[in-house]
């Protein structure tokens, strides 16, 4: 009963209106189903998403040609394959693809049968998703990066900063935290009203008011903080993520300003802002191969959170480099920068056994799928990415944790992020 019979895909559309693919697995007892997200700001080595780019009914974004991958060759290749042998399905899809990228299938038709296998296996063994990851017992919830103010490629406003977060660090339980950052984002909604400027959300939920400087996005949160009744730096955390890759041109950077100025300017500008904003986690402050320059920052931030996500892809060889470079002290981890749940899963493993924070993190083009939510329980990761609380697609991610929580009862535990 734990065979695959059939592996059948269909097209869908995430959050910004986009086709993806949505896969479904059937055994001859049941199904599950699983939809790939998609990302707007992406590293030149992620995985490949395939696309019809000549299919003009759709603007060349369609997915047609990897569903009807899933649904001739992946299914023929997985069919009568245990649907509780993850690795080995993943293994034979990436050998069906034969390349480094996942070219030839497109690691969204990959992906999404590859969650739908874990959905499947978890669902016919009676136990809910979390518990068929990497943890047996002891189970913690993550905190919430909540995305509050965007900018970058999520918003059409002028700041350069991507995402603008909160991390509700004093919290107890993650109903807190929600309680937590449910306030600061209320607190902010008024101030940006007063300010007479607009609460319209981007792409992952988060306000984008038609503000230019970085600094004034930052004086904004430190007051909805402190509106809110919390002390900046100690019970709520403004963490930023730069999207560096964005804004490099020529070895040079315009974080700070639309000025491109050095990578040693650019760091001064950091450390301003971290000792003045009392800022504890910055995402791709450097372009994805500007390894020297990630290794100064390291040098000279002390309490500070570095996080990779360009950087390494959720690649174990990019992982593997970083390290040895000193380059951050946290990953983000996104499925579909590899393309499979083992390939994920491997890189989870050895990030947090070379003592590495990781950070489980959405896409900005997502669906209702709350897989990711299970996975930051079930492999012990400290942090959770999923946007603001805003958005269907967003809030499911926090709904779903919420549900795991109450699940565990009185052994729920938030993780350490320190």
């Amino acid at each position: 009963m734990s065979k695959i019979i059939q592996v059948k895909a269909r097209q869908v559309y995430d959050s910004r209106g986009n086709p993806t693919v949505e896969a479904e697995v059937y055994t001859t007892k049941s199904s599950a189903t699983a939809i790939c997200p998609s990302g707007a700001s992406t590293g030149t080595f992620e995985a490949y998403e395939k696309r019809d780019k000549k299919n003009k009914r759709y603007l060349g974004k369609s997915v047609l040609s990897a569903v009807n991958l899933i649904n001739t060759k992946i299914s023929k290749k997985l069919k009568g394959h245990s649907v509780h042998n993850q690795e080995r399905i993943d293994t034979l899809m990436i050998n069906l693809d034969g390349t480094k990228q996942k070219i030839n299938l497109g690691a969204n038709a990959i992906l999404a049968v590859s969650m739908a296998v874990k959905k499947l296996s978890a669902k016919l063994k009676n136990k809910p998703l979390y518990k068929s990851f990497l943890i047996n017992k002891n189970f913690q919830l993550p905190y919430p990066l909540m995305n509050i103010i965007n900018g970058g490629a999520h918003a059409d406003n002028g700041l350069r900063i991507q995402e603008f977060m909160i991390r509700p660090d004093k919290a107890k339980s993650f109903s807190e935290a929600m309680r937590i950052c449910f306030l600061v984002i209320k607190n902010l909604s008024k101030l940006i009203k007063d300010r007479g400027l607009s609460t319209s959300v981007g792409d992952e939920g988060g306000f984008a008011p038609m503000i230019s400087s970085n600094e004034q996005a930052l004086d904004l949160i430190v007051l909805a903080i402190k509106k809110s009744g919390f002390v900046n730096g100690k019970d709520v955390s403004i963490c930023l993520d730069v999207a560096a890759n964005e804004l490099f041109k020529k070895n040079k950077y315009s974080i700070h300003s639309k000025n491109y100025i050095s990578v040693e300017q650019s760091i001064s500008g950091f450390l301003r802002i971290i000792k003045k904003y009392k800022i504890k986690s910055i995402e791709d402050p450097f372009a994805e191969n500007d390894w020297q320059a990630w290794n100064k920052l390291m040098k000279l931030t002390k309490n500070t959170q570095i996080v990779g996500d360009d950087l390494y892809v959720t690649n174990l060889e990019r992982l593997k480099k970083g390290f040895l470079n000193i380059s951050s002290n946290a990953i983000l981890i996104k499925l579909n920068q590899i393309g499979t749940v083992s390939e994920t899963i491997d890189v989870i493993k050895f990030a947090q056994a070379v003592g590495f924070k990781t950070i489980i993190s959405h896409r900005s083009g997502d669906s209702e799928d709350t897989f990711i939510a299970d996975m930051a329980v079930g492999t012990n990761s400290n942090q959770i990415k999923t946007g603001s609380l805003a958005r269907s697609e967003r809030v499911a991610k926090y709904n779903q944790l919420i549900r795991i929580e109450e699940e565990l009862g009185k052994k729920a535990r938030m993780n350490k992020i320190y």
